[in-house]
């Protein structure tokens, strides 16, 4: 007997009908003789509308009554799918998050899971009783409501799954696996069987969706074994694997061959330059620390040759979606930063080349710049780890640019 979480997405339980074909999917494993826990999303683009709700009802709303409104997807789907899977002769319940409890921080709307009783859910599930679990939502030390931020379920998932002590994690998308890109620009991208907790995390943090970041990184620390594959088909690959395995680098056979593992983008990338930044310490600091201090992830960061009026310009990316707000704390420390002009630039993406294979390979970020170098690609700004080499490069070159380092870095299938 083995202990599985079951992960459905929004689009997973976007129905009754679709709920119905997870119901199946939960009994197969039921009558496998497993011990299954499921934790579900909302329905797709049932969150999105009660954020909006939210924002009708007051632009400044109390964010504790938003994660009291928006939690509610998810108990809908987790009621539903119970029902379902009782109509199915499956034994089922719900458990919300206050109720097992999932206790979270007080950072309502981007709250961090800190424990989950298993108390009450380990007794359900040595009786056979499959159990429902809404994804996203917890109840912090004052009792209140509480919800993991957008994607949460996937951590609600991880979570469960290292409490319960649980044999695998298995995420439910809409797609069946990981890639060695996006298929949609790449056709002839690959299927990968295995992929180590930290290319997923890297390969998560640069721009693939398959997994939210936060939940790799929960796996990783936990040791839980992650399997992404499609809710949709049970498509198997040349070794008769279903989906994608997440797991540590012990689990992966011949890792010295395995140089890439796969090339990702972001098209939600800003790059900011200023310009005339005076050259003397403390000045990068300046810049920074207000960007810290306002919850600003800053990304590539590039310091230009000093002017001979002692003065420098630097570079550096930020998400899109917080432009506005990097600039407006900008222009509130401009006086103390003593810069010349803010130049903004929307029309960038970044470009990342990412797998273990690098610790005892080199050459791999001089193909990459040759490669991009030959098509004419120039290259803004380079971000590097030990696994990732990233670069900065113009958006309308975005789709050339995966497509001839995957040919280059040998990740196309076989025709």
């Amino acid at each position: 007997m083995a202990r599985i979480v079951m992960k459905f997405g929004g689009t997973s339980m976007a129905g009754i009908e679709r709920i119905r074909i997870v119901a199946a999917r939960v009994k197969r494993e039921v009558d496998a003789g497993n011990q299954v826990a499921v934790v579900v999303s909302a329905m797709a683009g049932e969150t999105d509308r009660l954020v909006g709700f939210c924002r009708e009802a007051s632009a400044r709303y109390d964010a504790r009554e938003y994660d009291v409104v928006v939690s509610s997807g998810e108990q809908v789907t987790s009621g539903l799918l119970a029902i379902a899977l009782q109509a199915a002769g499956v034994p089922a319940r719900s458990w919300l998050g206050w109720q097992l409890p999932i206790g979270t921080s007080d950072a309502h709307a981007s709250a961090r899971i800190e424990a989950i009783d298993m108390t009450a859910l380990d007794a359900s599930l040595a009786q056979g009783v499959v159990a429902v679990i809404p994804g996203f939502q917890g109840i912090d030390g004052s009792g209140r409501v509480t919800t993991l931020g957008r994607g949460g379920s996937d951590t609600s998932a991880v979570a469960v799954a290292a409490a319960m002590k649980a044999d695998r994690c298995d995420i439910y998308t809409d797609v069946d696996g990981v890639y060695t890109t996006d298929p949609r620009i790449v056709p002839r991208a690959r299927k990968l069987s295995r992929v180590t907790y930290e290319e997923m995390l890297e390969l998560a943090s640069v721009g693939a969706k398959v997994l939210q970041t936060r939940s790799v990184g929960l796996a990783m620390k936990e040791g839980v074994r992650v399997r992404v594959l499609s809710s949709f088909e049970d498509a198997r690959d040349d070794d008769g694997h279903r989906g994608t395995l997440i797991v540590g680098e012990e689990e992966i056979d011949d890792m010295e061959r395995q140089l890439i593992t796969g090339i990702a983008h972001d098209k939600n990338e800003a790059k900011i330059t200023l310009t005339q930044v005076s050259d003397r310490p403390g000045s990068v600091a300046a810049i920074f620390a207000p960007l810290a201090g306002a919850g600003i992830n800053v990304d590539m960061i590039v310091q230009n040759i000093a002017h001979s009026t002692g003065s420098t310009d630097v570079t550096f990316t930020v998400p899109a979606v917080d432009l506005t707000r990097t600039i407006d704390v900008l222009e509130g420390a401009r006086d103390n930063i003593g810069y010349a002009s803010l130049v903004p630039d929307t029309h960038v993406a970044k470009v990342s080349v990412v797998g273990v294979g690098m610790r005892s390979h080199a050459g791999v970020a001089a193909t990459m710049f040759t490669t991009l170098g030959e098509r004419g690609i120039n290259i803004q700004a380079i971000a590097t780890s030990e696994i990732k080499v990233s670069v900065l490069i113009e958006e309308d070159y975005t789709e050339l640019a995966v497509r001839v380092l995957h040919t280059a870095y040998g990740l196309d299938a076989a025709e």
